[in-house]
Parts: structure tokens; sequence; C-alpha cells
């Protein structure tokens, strides 16, 4: 008898553990089960592939050991203090419609996916510091595949974009020994966990691998070196004006904001003919707040206009008829090129990205809808039952069953 209850204090105690170790979704799961359902692409006659340019980088005090996160506060910025309409001091022009958020938070990354599908959009293009654990680097690439694990679910694709500037402070941290080390260790890392990744996106039978610069690797031999340990090597796009710096290894271009400049736009799109893989882009405007944040100077001014330059620069891509359209971008806070919806500008830029895409299946509230379900979630997030039922909307919303989710989410 003695060993019976010492057995079944034991069994008790396991149980007892892995009921801990149970994320609240899990246990929501199990006691509230629902229907998952495979996501259904938006229907939509436009038939550019359109990627949205994302920054994984935001951080909040509880995300961040107490410390809100320098892209939200630059120098002198504090979230903490709070006007009088309930906005918190952010380092930028433009508020999020959602407040400052940690970009590894999956009720954020639901709420961002969901919108970028509704209106159009193809994949995420995601800003990528890379590997190591230096700066603020490895927050990022946990940030990173926060968003990934749940771009499957959403049914949008997703590739790289680069940072290689991020590889000196790598090297002058003692964490490789050379820039060119450092970067074969990242790419062997996108190589053996996002290029074979079922939603990764292949250009001509390649992943497709973008680089904002380059700015620090500026040989053929570098990059070369670099893609050596790759099979197959990627359709690799470096920034306009900077492809002869990667020679060979390079598969096209990408266009940017040209620095406010038109007339170097205006030649990109001229000799686009020359370019193999032209990738255009679509921006709302340019309003950096490095000046008043602390960071030095400002770049350059380019004006929002009330969504005037985005209706010229989205009509720009689509008269070039090119196959891949990036948007610049969804959350670049210190630098104002915000699509995300914001106070300022609520959800008219995704309305006019969704009129772009000419999508034809969605509510006429869709955005509207998803925002609610966001709310909704940080509002109760220990309700485990109603988060159960929100789950439910969620699939019903990824699999197109969009009356089904709204009568879900208000029931």
């Amino acid at each position: 008898m003695k060993n019976k209850r010492l057995l079944f204090g034991l069994l008790t105690l396991l149980l007892l553990n892995v009921f801990l170790s149970c994320e609240k979704d899990e246990l929501r799961t199990i006691e509230y089960p629902i229907d998952s359902f495979d996501p259904v692409p938006v229907e939509k006659m436009h038939d550019q592939a359109v990627f949205m340019h994302y920054m994984p980088w935001f951080e909040t005090k509880e995300s961040n050991d107490g410390t809100w996160g320098s892209h939200w506060t630059m120098v002198n910025k504090n979230p903490d203090i709070i006007d009088a309409e309930g906005n918190r001091q952010i380092a930028s022009h433009y508020y999020p419609l959602i407040g400052p958020y940690h970009s590894g938070d999956k009720s954020v990354i639901e709420y961002h996916l969901l919108l970028m599908k509704y209106a159009g959009i193809d994949g995420v293009l995601i800003d990528w510091y890379g590997t190591f654990d230096v700066n603020d680097y490895k927050i990022n690439l946990e940030n990173t595949e926060a968003l990934i694990e749940l771009i499957d679910k959403v049914g949008l694709k997703f590739a790289i974009v680069y940072e290689d500037r991020t590889l000196n402070p790598v090297v002058d941290a003692g964490a490789a020994g050379s820039v060119e080390n450092a970067a074969r260790i990242d790419m062997q890392y996108l190589q053996n966990n996002y290029f074979n990744h079922p939603s990764y996106y292949f250009v001509e039978g390649k992943p497709l691998l973008l680089v904002f610069g380059p700015d620090r690797l500026k040989s053929e031999q570098e990059w070369t070196n670099v893609f050596s340990n790759l099979n197959p090597k990627p359709s690799f796009l470096p920034l306009a004006g900077l492809s002869a710096s990667v020679g060979n290894t390079r598969s096209g271009e990408f266009a940017w904001i040209f620095d406010g400049e038109q007339s170097k736009e205006d030649a990109w799109y001229q000799n686009i003919d020359d370019i193999e893989i032209p990738m255009g882009s679509a921006y709302p405007g340019f309003h950096d707040f490095y000046n008043e944040g602390g960071y030095g100077d400002s770049f350059f001014f380019m004006d929002h206009n009330n969504g005037v330059t985005l209706d010229s620069k989205l009509q720009r891509v689509k008269n070039a008829n090119l196959d891949l359209v990036q948007l610049v971008t969804w959350n670049d806070y210190g630098e104002g090129t915000i699509l995300e919806p914001t106070k300022e500008f609520g959800f008219s830029y995704l309305e006019k990205i969704r009129d772009f895409n000419e999508v034809t299946s969605g509510s006429n509230n869709i955005f509207q809808n998803i925002f609610d379900l966001y709310t909704k979630r940080v509002e109760n997030p220990n309700d485990l039952k109603f988060q159960s039922q929100l789950d439910q909307a969620f699939y019903y919303f990824v699999s197109m069953q969009t009356d089904k989710a709204i009568e879900e989410l208000y029931k």
C-alpha cells in the first residue's frame, strides 16, 4: 500500500509538472478545442508578387528586462511619459494604432500578418541582423523566429533582407574572426533554417535573398566566398546603385527610396530591362526622427501628402509591370515610412494597397475587424475560454471564412 501511495504521488507530481510546463495557448487548446483550417489565399486580380519590408526590432519594458528598446526611444524619448490623449512618448512623428509594441508578441504578429493578408500582400521581407549575440541582434533573431512561426499558418511567404553592416560589430566583439567568416555563419544558418522552410520564397528555383547595401562586403570575391557553401546559391539582390560591388553573384537589384531624388528613381525604372530580376518599390513618404531623437542629422524629407505619395508610387510599379514589388516599409518608425495602421493615417494605406492588389475577398470593414481581434486578445489575456474563441476566429480569418470569423469575434 505504501508503495502504491508513493507511485500515485510520483505520477501526480509528474502530471503537475507537465501541466505547469504547458504554454497558455496549449492549455486552452486542450480545454477548449477548436477547428483549425489550412490557410487559403485572398482572391485578387493583380498578379505582381507584392512583399512588405518588415522590422522585427521593437522592444517594450516587459520584453527587454525593464527597459524600452532603442527603436522606441532613440537617445532622448521616454515611452513611460504619456500625454493627455494617452499616447506614449516615442521616437517617431507617427504613432502605431496599437501603441508601441514588442515585435515578438504573438498577438502583435497575428495582427500584422492578418492585415497584410487581407491587403493582398504575398509575403514579408524581414530586415535581418544575423545570428550573433551582439548588441540587439539575438533578440531580433528571436523576434524573427516568432514571426516565421506564424507566417505559415497565415499563408504568406517570407524572405530575408540581410544587413551586412552588422558584421563589423560582430568582429569587434570577438564573436567571429573576420567579416567573411561571420557572414558565412549567417548564410549557413539561413540555409539550414530558412531556405528549406515551406514558406520561403524562391525566384527561378533559388531562394530570394536581398542585402541592404552591401555596406561592408563590397567585392565579388567576398560574396563568392560567403556563398561558397550554399546549394543552391540564392537569387541575390543588392540595393539599387550598389549591384556592381557584388559582381556576378547578383541576380538583379531592388529599388528603395533613392534618397528622395526623383531623377535617380526615374533612371532606375528607365533601365529595368537591363536588370535580370528587378524589384520595384512603393512607399508613403519619408520623415525621419533622427535629429529630434538625438541620432544626428536627418537624411531628407518626402511629404506623405495625405496618401498622394503612396498613390503615385503604387501607380509607378504597376505601370512598370514588374514581377516583384517591395512595399517600404511596414514599421520603420524612425524613418517615417510606415504602412502599418497609425493614429495619423488609420487604415487608409492598407486600403490603398488592397485596391492596388485588386483584392476581391474580405469584408468592407476587414481591417477594423482584425484590429478588434487584437484588442480583444490583449484586454482578456487570462480568459482561456475567450482566447480559444479568438483562436477559432483566427483560423476562420486565415481560411477566408470571413463571415464566420466575424461572427465568432463578436458573439
